[in-house]
């Protein structure tokens, strides 16, 4: 039988994920993050919980990418760099991170349009 969890402890729970990871990293890498491609400063506060999403906040929403390459997926590191967070889905819609292009030239911008975080059901 699966676990059933309250609205309640699902906000406290994704709660205490955001709080884990203020003033942490989002890195864009390619397939198996083999190559990071760009890394985003989580705010001092990480972002918004509403219910039982995360909508994560950043210091600045356009970076400059640090190598070449197909943006494929991401991971949420800690202010320590420990990327307690892996494998969310990267693209133009519908997945975890979306970004405004995937298809990364080393030293172009990349802007972040958004990335949240849902708890399981």
């Amino acid at each position: 039988m699966s676990v059933i969890y309250t609205a309640a402890a699902k906000t406290a729970r994704i709660t205490a994920t955001r709080d884990h990871f203020q003033n942490g990293t989002l890195e864009i890498g390619t397939a198996g993050m083999a190559q990071v491609l760009a890394t985003f400063t989580l705010t001092a506060s990480a972002g918004t919980i509403s219910t039982d999403t995360w909508n994560l906040a950043f210091a600045a929403a356009t970076v400059s990418a640090s190598a070449a390459g197909t943006a494929a997926e991401a991971r949420i590191k800690t202010s320590g760099a420990s990327a307690d967070i892996t494998g969310l889905s990267v693209g133009t819609s519908a997945t975890d991170v979306v970004l405004d292009n995937t298809n990364i030239a080393n030293g172009q911008d990349v802007t972040l349009s958004s990335a949240s975080i849902q708890h399981a059901a």
